[in-house]
């Protein structure tokens, strides 16, 4: 084997290189993983984009009360339950006298809604098949063959007016409310789903008794809110006789949200975030107001038959994420659930006799739970 030449005078020579290491028997150490890199950015956005559709509802639902202000005179709080309603996808009952706006307030919310709206006025001779339709023989002219054909009743509806619920018989009623949870009708064997979005603004007339069906505590059960429809004041009773009584005419509302809208917000609405003390916090003032219970306070041992259920523990958490968001907040506070609480316990709390002898009402029993359960100190 020949050597290298010799190097030339007066430079240094250069080693040999040094063999290369043979490799290892394991795999070599993987790479920081660039899988989070990636995702973060994505978060981002997705928080990015939450946080403006919070800040887009904020100003709809400024938009929705501006269009309803052409029509309606106050009832801000009304409002506002029946929007949280929508946006949970939910329903509400709404009880007043007569005379208090209650079927203009939604059929006017409708307009400000770009979907379909259908009202149903009960009445004691009205049958099921009324509201979830019917089916009709027909004759194919092509082949001359007869079969049924299913048409749609008023049901089938994005939003849907229960005008005077408690007018017709339990069987209508039962008809009406299974819809309400299942979404669907069945008719002739055959399920037929409902629109997406649904929701049903039902309305009560409270001071006439005769002939009426009065709804079973279990029925009511399913709406989300019993929103009490009070007298205007002094003050906005002199402007609706002044809108009332002039020449300009109606206004004409616009719509501000689509369907499709409204889906996207009642997935929003989802994603709300919800610290654990504010689900202590529900749970609590849910847990105390069952008289049998170690967890009952005195005065609901005192004045209850039987507290609320899990439902109004679920509606509460709900409802207080939708009140948030109205609001332009992305959390949710006690003061959310608290605000909310009224309308929820309204239905579910049942009075004894003893209760309704001192004239003690659900609203009176909520609010003293409410001053009982502390908002700050952590509760087990």
């Amino acid at each position: 084997m020949a050597s290298s030449p010799p190097p030339p005078p007066g430079t240094t020579p250069v080693p040999p290189a040094a063999p290369a290491a043979p490799k290892a028997a394991h795999p070599a150490s993987p790479k920081p993983a660039t899988a989070p890199a990636a995702v973060q950015p994505q978060q981002k956005s997705a928080e990015r984009g939450d946080l403006e559709a919070v800040a887009n509802l904020k100003a709809a639902h400024a938009a929705i009360k501006g269009e309803l202000s052409k029509v309606i005179v106050g009832q801000e709080k009304v409002i506002d339950e029946l929007l949280i309603a929508i946006f949970t996808r939910s329903h509400a009952l709404l009880m007043g006298v007569p005379g208090l706006a209650k079927t203009l307030l939604v059929s006017s919310l409708s307009q400000c809604l770009t979907m379909s709206f259908k009202r149903i006025q009960f009445t004691p001779d009205l049958m099921p098949s009324d509201i979830t339709g019917t089916e009709v023989i027909q004759t194919d002219p092509e082949t001359g063959k007869r079969e049924f054909k299913f048409i749609k009743g008023p049901l089938f509806a994005n939003m849907v007016l229960a005008d005077e619920i408690n007018r017709t018989p339990p069987k209508t009623q039962a008809a009406m409310l299974e819809a309400m949870q299942e979404r669907r009708v069945t008719v002739g064997g055959n399920d037929w789903k409902l629109p997406d979005p649904f929701f049903v603004l039902a309305t009560q007339n409270p001071v006439e008794q005769e002939g009426t069906y009065p709804l079973p505590e279990a029925q009511m059960d399913r709406f989300m809110f019993l929103i009490y429809v009070d007298y205007p004041t002094p003050e906005e009773e002199r402007k609706i006789m002044k809108m009332g009584t002039s020449s300009s005419g109606s206004k004409k509302i616009e719509p501000v949200l689509s369907g499709q809208d409204i889906t996207v917000l009642q997935q929003l609405v989802k994603r709300v975030p919800v610290a654990d003390h504010i689900f202590n916090y529900a749970e609590k003032i849910v847990r105390v107001t069952r008289p049998k219970t170690p967890d009952a306070l005195d005065f609901c041992r005192k004045y209850l038959s039987w507290g609320a259920g899990p439902r109004a523990s679920l509606n509460l958490i709900l409802a207080a994420k939708a009140r948030a968001i109205l609001n332009g907040n992305f959390h949710v506070s006690c003061d959310d659930v608290a605000a909310v609480a009224p309308g929820i316990f309204r239905h579910r709390l049942a009075p004894n006799f003893a209760a309704q002898a001192e004239g003690i009402t659900t609203d009176i029993i909520t609010a003293k739970i409410l001053e009982a359960i502390p908002k700050d100190k952590k509760l087990d």
